[in-house]
């Protein structure tokens, strides 16, 4: 009567607390998420949820449903990484490097966690690495590489991870906090902020300001994102950031954001691996342990699409 599917539907549909978002989440459009949805509302003879509120609230039978979700998936994604192990090679190694600064936040988390779970995988993450990180993959000097910036290289598979938004970040006093967004040519007078790290690697760079070819009128850079929030809530510049590393700064009211364009900006963060590991099992569950990770850290990410799906 009752499906994993429906299961992992519901626990989409806690998380996201809307019938969009949780559609997204399962790869499905919103009308096959609403059919499924009412499919096991016939089966077990109960709505789940009241309709049309956000966050959704759900029905008594709908509480039910998430605690036996609760008690259960997790049985089964442990289940299936034991019969992933009695499929594959135990042994592994995974030295990882990070070209995005601001990953730790959820990276970390998830490192725990397999560690936990693969004791047998040697783990990594080198500091103080004097080397381009994706070349270096190429070469078996590192196993996996996160990063927003992919390059083509021979052998190298690149599975996208999130998705999510540029915003810059601005004084509560700045002109452009009370603006819903701004254009490139608004940050010609301004002193933009960023890690020490090359233009081209900024979305920023590539995707607002270099289409217009805009420059700011000063750029000073900060290792690190406390650092960035201190110089931009004095008034010393702004700066862009991923919306899930400004999300602690802007609920104390540290700081406001704004949209780089009306339309935003939105990349995609991916895991670069070498072809040859894509089927190890190990290194499936990473890569599936960082997108539920990262999914129940951070907020304002979405799913990566079908299309970019199948691209990787």
């Amino acid at each position: 009567m009752i499906e994993l599917r429906h299961l992992r539907t519901l626990l989409a549909l806690r998380e996201t607390g809307s019938l969009v978002e949780a559609a997204e989440r399962v790869h499905l459009t919103q009308s096959a998420l609403s059919h499924q949805l009412k499919d096991l509302e016939s089966r077990v003879d109960s709505a789940l949820f009241v309709r049309k509120t956000r966050p959704v609230e759900f029905t008594r039978a709908g509480l039910r449903l998430l605690a036996l979700a609760d008690e259960i998936l997790p049985e089964v994604r442990k289940a299936e990484r034991d019969l992933a192990r009695l499929a594959g090679t135990e042994q592994g190694r995974l030295h990882m490097a990070i070209e995005c600064h601001s990953c730790f936040q959820w990276l970390m988390p998830t490192v725990d966690y397999f560690r936990d779970h693969w004791p047998e995988v040697e783990i990594d993450i080198p500091s103080g690495h004097h080397f381009d990180p994706l070349p270096a993959l190429a070469r078996e000097q590192l196993d996996l590489v996160i990063t927003a910036d992919p390059q083509p290289l021979e052998g190298v598979h690149y599975a996208p991870l999130f998705r999510y938004e540029g915003l810059l970040a601005v004084a509560r006093q700045h002109t452009f906090a009370s603006q819903g967004f701004i254009e490139p040519q608004a940050l010609a007078n301004e002193t933009l902020i960023t890690y020490p790290v090359e233009h081209s690697r900024l979305d920023v760079f590539t995707q607002f300001l270099g289409p217009a070819n805009v420059r700011p009128k000063e750029i000073r850079t900060a290792e690190l994102t406390i650092m960035m929030m201190q110089l931009v809530a004095s008034g010393r510049g702004v700066c862009a950031l991923p919306n899930w590393a400004l999300t602690e700064y802007l609920e104390r009211d540290y700081v406001s954001a704004v949209k780089l364009g009306e339309k935003g900006i939105w990349s995609t963060l991916y895991a670069a691996i070498r072809e040859e590991n894509i089927e190890a099992p190990w290194m499936q569950d990473f890569l599936r342990t960082a997108k539920e990770t990262s999914f129940a850290v951070l907020s304002g990410i979405k799913p990566v699409t079908r299309d970019e799906e199948s691209a990787a």
